[in-house]
């Protein structure tokens, strides 16, 4: 199926999508919902203009055929940055229908030139979720940019090409600041004027980030910023620390089993936990001590052992510092060794 919108800024595009779909507008202070028609898929396209000459639009979609959404008109199309958080979309130019697949925690910039315009596509049956910041530079060149004072020269000269010269594009995976602000986006936070101005604060918060993401990737390869498919390698590296606890891995074993950099999963582990890696993988082997203390049969020294400790001593003192009881006190009725109360050191 092919839908083609012929409107601009983006209460007007939500108004054309609402005439498509024969469905009418949801409107709530700015923002503006279209529902899909049930024969059509599941979802709904929502989105809001602001001034300035910014807008947003949030596709949170299944369909259930394969679907075209081309956007055509007779004039200078918007400098676009689109994030996909779930699912995968694919992006072509109108000029030269060169396809991009944009996968989920993965951005891309992208700008037409002339007239042309863009074309996205959503595969049948496959549940999406992209974001749209549309920016319309004429209008948004109106505003005080303080001549985009220290901005990369490429986006600078972006920025202010309000005719379109240039065709533009751009592919990276989003950062997590990024990752949190399509969350929050997504969540619905606020109704009325309050989720106007929250969404209005959330675009340029979003589009600050991509310019820092932009500027961070053109660093030689360098990257600082911590990006949204960092965290799935920390998500993979806490599953190694979980998977055997018997086992110590430095971390840089876990850094290259997962694919990334000490610094960076240390960044990780800091964001997701608030903790160094040593420090998550203590406080996973001291939760699992008292479940197994708790619940199980084995004596103190055997748990020291399935937990990959070989000094019980160590094990009472940081148990202690964590709970603040030692761990005879998890025994309940259980009869421990005299060696093992002699190790407890406490009563």
């Amino acid at each position: 199926m092919e839908i083609f919108v012929k409107a601009l800024p983006v209460d007007e595009i939500l108004e054309n999508f609402s005439k498509e779909f024969k469905i009418p507008l949801k409107k709530d202070c700015g923002e503006l919902t279209v529902d899909l028609p049930e024969q059509l898929g599941q979802g709904y396209i929502r989105g809001a203009s602001f001034e300035s000459g910014i807008g947003i639009i949030q596709y949170h979609v299944t369909f259930f055929k394969d679907m075209e959404i081309h956007f055509t008109m007779n004039k200078t199309h918007p400098l676009k940055f689109i994030f996909c958080s779930e699912g995968r979309v694919n992006h072509a130019f109108e000029e030269n229908m060169d396809m991009h697949t944009i996968d989920t925690y993965q951005n891309v910039i992208v700008a037409s030139s002339g007239h042309n315009g863009h074309i996205l596509y959503f595969k049948a049956n496959e549940t999406v979720h992209v974001i749209s910041l549309e920016i319309i530079r004429e209008e948004f060149n109106q505003r005080e940019n303080f001549g985009y004072k220290d901005l990369e020269p490429k986006l600078k000269q972006l920025f202010q090409d309000e005719k379109a010269r240039e065709l533009f594009f751009y592919q990276g995976n989003y950062s997590i600041q990024e990752a949190d602000i399509v969350e929050s986006i997504t969540h619905g936070e606020h109704s009325g004027f309050l989720r106007n101005i929250f969404l209005e604060g959330k675009a340029y918060e979003m589009l600050s980030k991509q310019i820092a993401q932009y500027n961070d990737d053109q660093n030689g390869g360098k990257s600082a910023i911590l990006r949204r498919s960092d965290v799935e390698k920390v998500k993979r590296a806490v599953e190694l620390i979980e998977e055997d606890l018997t086992k110590n891995y430095s971390v840089d074993h876990l850094a290259k089993e997962v694919g990334t950099n000490v610094n960076k999963l240390q960044e990780g582990f800091k964001y997701m936990f608030n903790l160094t890696v040593n420090k998550y993988v203590q406080q996973v082997k001291l939760e699992a001590a008292r479940e197994l203390l708790t619940h199980s049969e084995q004596n103190i020294s055997q748990i020291v052992a399935l937990i990959g400790l070989n000094n019980r001593s160590y094990f009472s003192k940081v148990f202690k510092e964590k709970y603040g009881v030692s761990p005879k006190y998890f025994l309940h009725q259980k009869s421990e060794p005299d060696d093992d109360e002699e190790f407890d050191g406490d009563k």
